[in-house]
């Protein structure tokens, strides 16, 4: 839980003597929170996981200092309970951010469509894919082109810009076997 990294931690973690010790531990607690994150959101998981390899690449090929990596954690550590408190903002369940997510992955996109008819595709499309998943959906061929049909009507009836929807599908078919488990577990 990204929350334990609270303001007052962090500020500890920065006055911390053994500096190398502050960054590993702050290198742990991200990669733990970005593994709780895979597990819901395929692109923040991505996204957070890229920074963090990024960041660290610099840090062991000596071409940040200690001090430096220890920022650079704190401000990925920021970043992350933002991305975290913006489904709240957005007034998006953790499922709809995460389909957000999967739709928004594309600038031209969100400038294309704007933030409120994403959140109403994400919406249906959680809707739709939870009412067509079986448990083992993605491992057939006809229940994944299901799917796969499901997903591109929603876009379609939207106005997703197609030159952006085949990504799109892929993202936000990936991101539904993320959730199938959980959804399967729940009942739906």
């Amino acid at each position: 839980d990204i929350s334990i990294l609270s303001d007052q931690f962090l500020a500890e973690v920065r006055g911390l003597k053994h500096r190398n010790v502050a960054a590993e531990l702050l290198e742990k607690l991200l990669k733990d929170e970005i593994k709780v994150r895979s597990k819901r959101n395929l692109v923040q998981s991505q996204l957070f996981s890229d920074k963090l390899k990024k960041t660290l690449n610099a840090y062991h090929n000596r071409a940040i200092a200690t001090h430096e990596v220890i920022e650079e954690l704190i401000k990925l550590a920021k970043e992350m309970e933002a991305a975290s408190k913006r489904g709240e903002e957005l007034g998006l369940n953790d499922d709809e951010i995460a389909f957000y997510d999967a739709l928004a992955t594309n600038e031209s996109a969100i400038k294309a469509m704007g933030d409120d008819k994403l959140k109403v595709i994400a919406a249906e499309l959680i809707k739709m894919v939870r009412k067509s998943v079986t448990i083992d959906w993605n491992l057939r061929d006809g229940a994944r082109a299901k799917i796969r049909v499901i997903v591109k009507r929603i876009l379609n009836k939207w106005g997703y810009p197609p030159d952006l929807q085949e990504e799109a599908v892929k993202t936000v078919l990936q991101q539904a076997e993320l959730l199938c488990a959980d959804w399967m577990g729940d009942g739906q």
